[in-house]
């Protein structure tokens, strides 16, 4: 097991360059603020280790997506522990609940698979439409339901454990790619659409969908996070950008990325100030950029001492005032938030 640490110093100061049609930063004092991170390297080798959660007991759970296992680290002492799961499964994600038993997507099965860790038992939980054969991101709403989406199948999916009854929910835009999900303080799920260039939410009642579009037809929104106000943000992975979308009034605002256009934006977490926490993997290394809601501005940058390669999800565990990733380069790593 190889650990790595570093602990990087970022002085955000004012931006100067200013995309037409784009809000600029608030300018005033510039802000110092340090990061410390911290990575385990996964013992099995190019396996994507990705999307970690943390468990009730502290433990840190995520995927292998491209060797078939969930995995749990203790971040105690480092040591992980493997749990096969049933081959062809090419789990994209994990998340835990309150039980400790784990749910993950069999994102090239076409299933959601229930992990007991105490047993080792899986049990699948089938799509009832053929069309929704990859399962893509899982997400908890206040009564333990579990919203998805599902990328190539262009749809939304609501699981319902107890159940496992499945409700799907087609995007009405074509081949828009559904991707990151996060549910509001009223269990509505919002939705990245990554190839659609909008941004999707759906009642929870009717089930009823709702579309709002984009400024920048070219944008390409992948990850996004709920801030206390009500805000959606999002990274738009193709452009470079930050942005809000007002789920009132429907207007959006744009940040330009501190690496400019070829940032790649990708992973992103929101801590409990309402700062935002995002990954620009368009850089060698992978960048891990902090933003002040509040002021408007970028706070904290730091590199990732592995290179990061991509990080594609990210977690903050509120307990710790750490944010999880896993990346490509074979690590799980964390950041110690300022």
């Amino acid at each position: 097991m190889t650990w790595i640490r570093r602990t990087l110093v970022f002085t955000a100061g004012t931006l100067l360059a200013v995309t037409p049609g784009v809000t600029p930063l608030h300018s005033g004092a510039a802000l110092a603020q340090e990061l410390t991170i911290e990575e385990w390297t996964v013992p099995w080798e190019a396996s994507r280790p990705r999307d970690p959660y943390v468990a009730p007991d502290g433990s840190v759970w995520f995927v292998g997506q491209t060797a078939d296992y969930a995995a749990r680290l203790n971040p105690g002492d480092g040591t992980f522990e493997r749990f096969d799961l049933p081959a062809g499964a090419g789990p994209h994600n994990l998340i835990v609940d309150g039980d400790g038993i784990i749910w993950y997507a069999g994102n090239r099965a076409a299933y959601i698979g229930r992990l007991d860790p105490a047993t080792g038992d899986i049990t699948r939980y089938e799509m009832p439409d053929s069309r929704a054969s990859d399962p893509h991101t899982l997400v908890f709403d206040s009564e333990g339901r579990i919203w998805f989406t599902v990328q190539m199948g262009t749809m939304i999916g609501r699981f319902v454990p107890s159940t496992g009854a499945v409700d799907l929910v087609s995007v009405p835009t074509p081949n828009s790619r559904p991707y990151g999900i996060k549910i509001d303080d009223e269990d509505r799920p919002w939705v990245a659409e990554f190839a659609g260039g909008k941004i999707a939410t759906v009642d929870p009642a009717t089930l009823e969908l709702r579309e709002y579009d984009l400024p920048r037809s070219a944008a390409r929104p992948r990850r996004l996070v709920i801030t206390s106000d009500g805000g959606i943000w999002y990274v738009d992975f193709a452009g470079g950008f930050l942005g809000r979308l007002d789920r009132v009034t429907g207007e959006v605002q744009e940040y330009p990325m501190p690496g400019g256009e070829g940032s790649r934006p990708y992973g992103m977490a929101v801590d409990g100030r309402d700062r935002i926490w995002f990954v620009e993997t368009g850089l060698r290394p992978n960048r891990f950029v902090g933003f002040d809601t509040k002021g408007r501005q970028f706070i904290a940058r730091a590199d990732i001492p592995s290179g990061g390669a991509t990080v594609r999800h990210m977690y903050y565990d509120p307990i710790r005032q750490v944010v999880w990733f896993g990346t490509d380069a074979n690590t799980i790593g964390r950041a110690l938030l300022p």
